[in-house]
């Protein structure tokens, strides 16, 4: 079976997460800035798509090749395998970037990477003129970096964030792959509570369960390359079958979502009920300063409202008093907050165990981590 070059895309500073998933799902890696390089056939790209939680997208690597001039950008892309990838009908826009490149015009680069494929594709195909592009969607994109060319085939479609249960969501949503890098930054397991008090329309308590229940992200979703003549069906049933058999729906967690916002709570729940773990999860309506427990060694994740998503400096910062105060008789717990207010904890009152640098879209932010006492040893 043919073996595929393949990228897992990822937002800058979760490439360590991306790597990990992908050497969990048993592929050699290699961790590059925003990507993770891997090796696999057809059923490798649909596992891949199916359960990678931390990724926006895997792509083949079509070519790459250095470039110095626009004749050699053409040539070396008209001399790539495009029959091997592209039927005759096949819609492919491609996309671009360039950076620190002499090649730095990017629709310059578009339009010589397009035309190298069309005269590749209509030699192989003994066509003259335009080609229809009527059929499936091959999107491609040439990046340029340093002058070296990477050319690569999205086989997603739609980012991998898009889980397909977000029915409805809230001003300032968290995306899902986001999420999911929230959680498994903690050290949360599947016998321990878990509670987001700010959860909003859900995004972190749901992305919690799916881990916990071992539920792979993209079960309910389609993809870009399921539309592909060169990609068997049976490739994709036979890789949900398998993610299916892996799910466990018996073990029984504890997690809870709240919020001061009632009609967020039942956005949530549908929520939840759209990824099938709504018996999984608890949300209720809940002040933070009312947040109390007596339940031991649970994790708290929470994405506060700040700044740039609020825009009441003044109730942020009352939130982040409020969070502090709820949170400090709670010493066996650990939490975790994401924001970008460097002042966070001046207004927590405690200086974090760690931070770590994340970005949420454009946005820099910092994940404040406060590490709870140990259990003793069973």
């Amino acid at each position: 079976m043919k073996t595929f070059k393949l990228l897992a895309t990822a937002a800058s500073g979760i490439e360590a997460l991306v790597n990990s998933e992908l050497k969990d799902l048993g592929y050699e890696t290699e961790t590059e800035n925003s990507r993770v390089r891997f090796e696999g056939t057809v059923n490798d790209i649909a596992r891949a798509n199916l359960w990678l939680r931390t990724a926006d997208r895997v792509k083949i690597i079509v070519g790459e090749f250095d470039a110095f001039t626009f004749d050699e950008l053409y040539e070396q892309t008209k001399a790539l395998p495009w029959e091997d990838f592209l039927p005759m009908d096949a819609e492919f826009p491609v996309n671009g970037k360039s950076h620190k490149s002499k090649l730095y015009s990017v629709p310059d680069c578009q339009s010589i990477v397009k035309k190298a494929i069309v005269d590749k594709i209509s030699d192989v195909y003994h066509r003259r003129g335009k080609l229809p592009e009527t059929g499936a969607k091959f999107p491609l994109e040439v990046a340029i970096l340093k002058d070296h060319v990477l050319i690569t085939l999205d086989t997603t479609g739609p980012s991998l964030f898009k889980r397909g249960y977000r029915t409805e969501k809230g001003g300032a949503p968290l995306k899902e792959n986001m999420a999911a890098a929230l959680v498994m930054l903690t050290t949360w397991r599947a016998d321990k509570p878990f509670v987001d008090p700010t959860c909003g329309s859900g995004t972190i308590p749901i992305e919690a369960a799916l881990i916990g229940h071992n539920i792979a992200p993209g079960f309910n979703r389609t993809f870009m390359s399921e539309d592909w003549n060169w990609f068997d069906a049976s490739v994709w049933e036979e890789e949900r079958a398998d993610a299916e058999s892996k799910a466990d729906y018996d073990i029984e967690l504890d997690i809870t979502g709240t919020d001061i916002d009632g009609s967020m709570i039942e956005i949530a729940k549908r929520n939840a009920m759209e990824a099938g773990v709504q018996d999984s999860i608890v949300f209720k309506q809940l002040q933070l300063k009312d947040f109390r427990t007596d339940k031991e060694f649970g994790v708290i994740v929470s994405n506060p409202p700040y700044g740039e998503r609020l825009g009441d400096k003044e109730l942020v910062e009352q939130i982040y008093r409020e969070m502090g105060a709820a949170f400090k008789p709670l010493d066996t717990w650990s939490k975790y907050i994401l924001t970008s207010d460097l002042d966070f904890e001046q207004f927590y009152g405690k200086r974090a165990t760690k931070k770590r640098k994340l970005y949420n879209g454009a946005l820099r932010v910092d994940y404040f981590q406060y590490w709870g006492k140990r259990p003793p040893r069973k």
